[in-house]
């Protein structure tokens, strides 16, 4: 599906830009010519085809984190509160993003961003999406470490009934050899078709943590005793600690302007049941690991809930397992999405041909892909929990939920001719709503993060 196909019939002018040109999936350098193969799947998703990916795009590593966020806003009540009201600019965040991508024609989320708030406007966008890609790959390689650790002590205290300390054992040894033989043979291509196959096992794998997390609540270990659980907030401003995690846990905005584009019936009313039924059941998934994860270790809980858990337990055990194996096979379509942004902005300001952009692709793609690999691994080894990462990206995440779908949505209407009604006030009003709401909770977490993380 190419991003500007139809771009004559409303700007008037096309473009030359091999970045804007760009397969969806694809690196911007190649051809633009639409293959057979592609025609076909063209047909479109069903409304509950869209309804798993887009519930596939929002689930994932952030889950391990919520009952740590549940701590630090200072209870059950505060999190539920946070969440149902966060879920509103949520929904109407995807569905101000299908409403216009119909209206400029655009495929992808930052073209949407490009082609209804300027080029300024795409230019951050493109920016803010390769960094949270980068920032989320530092969190995949963090929680590779985290459970790869606990599957080795159990496997070792199964044998020898003790914990040895090899250094074949070590934490950054096994990160860096999973790496190295699995991560990066799986990001250099430039193709990453495997991923649908990949998209099953990531929610297969977050349900059953899910399960596993409630499960072990209902029947809990004999070995766990739960620290002091708080009832409230310590201070009103402590349910904001909690922000980063919720915006990173059900940010998948960026991935759902294609999903919306490849539905059969690309309407705002069908779209609007896909994200209202997909965020539904993020809902359940999130809350349940977040209240029946808090409930179990109180103040005491890990940023990743599965660490608090003994090594010898095997439910969690297998949750382990999952949650590596979906790690795994996210990295490489994250690496993609952050790299194909990267390789747009090089070739945007360059100004190369097509041509000549085909010749070096390779070359660049090697290149990209070892620097981002090399950067990320590296950082993963030296930052502790992956609450460090989220509480930073966390904030870009609210950037993605509200403030771009919100200057889109003002700068939707504002271009209107027609008489301007008490709803086109009340939409604009609600774009400026959640334009402020957006920048609030992103300038508030990451001058939080920035605080808590490098100055102290």
């Amino acid at each position: 599906m190419a991003i500007n196909t139809d771009v004559e019939d409303w700007g008037g002018t096309g473009s030359n830009d091999a970045g804007e040109r760009a397969w969806l999936l694809q690196s911007p350098s190649v051809d633009s010519v639409q293959h057979p193969e592609m025609a076909e799947r063209s047909r479109g998703v069903s409304t509950l085809g869209a309804v798993f990916i887009v519930v596939n795009a929002a689930l994932g590593a952030g889950l391990l984190n919520f009952p740590a966020a549940f701590n630090m806003a200072g209870g059950v009540t505060a999190g539920v509160v946070l969440q149902m009201f966060m879920l509103i600019f949520i929904i109407s965040g995807l569905v101000i993003l299908g409403y216009c991508s119909l209206v400029s024609n655009e495929a992808t989320y930052q073209e949407v961003v490009r082609a209804t708030c300027g080029k300024v406007t795409g230019v951050l966008c493109e920016v803010a999406i390769a960094i949270y890609t980068f920032g989320t790959c530092i969190a995949f390689f963090i929680v590779i470490g985290d459970q790869l650790d606990r599957l080795i002590a159990a496997v070792e205290d199964k044998i020898d009934g003790k914990v040895s300390n090899h250094w074949y054992t070590d934490r950054k040894f096994t990160t860096v050899i999973t790496a190295i033989l699995v991560i990066l043979p799986l990001s250099i291509p430039k193709e990453i078709g495997f991923q649908k196959y990949a998209s099953t096992l990531s929610v297969i794998g977050t349900w059953y943590v899910t399960i596993v997390v409630i499960l072990r609540y209902i029947w809990p270990d004999k070995k766990v005793t739960p620290a002091y659980i708080p009832t409230s907030s310590a201070s009103w401003t402590a349910v904001f600690n909690a922000m980063p995690t919720i915006c990173f846990g059900f940010q998948c905005h960026v991935s759902c302007v294609p999903v919306f584009n490849s539905m059969r019936k690309k309407e705002i009313k069908p779209w609007g049941f896909v994200v209202t039924l997909s965020m539904i059941i993020c809902l359940f998934v999130y809350t349940g690991t977040g209240v029946c994860g808090y409930l179990t270790f109180g103040s005491s809980v890990n940023q990743d809930v599965l660490m608090s858990y003994p090594s010898d337990d095997i439910a969690v055990a297998f949750a382990r397992a999952f949650i590596v194996i979906c790690v795994i096979t996210s990295y490489p379509i994250l690496h993609f999405c952050g790299r194909a942004v990267v390789e747009g902005l090089w070739l945007r300001f360059q100004g190369e041909q097509v041509e000549v952009c085909v010749r070096r692709e390779q070359r660049r793609r090697i290149l990209q892909t070892l620097v981002w690999f090399v950067v990320t691994l590296v950082l993963a080894l030296f930052i502790p929990d992956i609450g460090r990462v989220i509480s930073l990206i966390g904030g870009l995440a609210a950037c993605f939920i509200f403030v771009f779908p919100g200057l889109c949505l003002m700068q939707a209407k504002m271009s209107e001719t027609e008489s301007r009604s008490l709803s086109w006030h009340a939409l604009v009003g609600f774009g400026v709503a959640m334009v402020t709401l957006g920048a609030f909770i992103f300038g508030l977490t990451t001058s939080n993060s920035i605080y808590q993380d490098v100055v102290n």
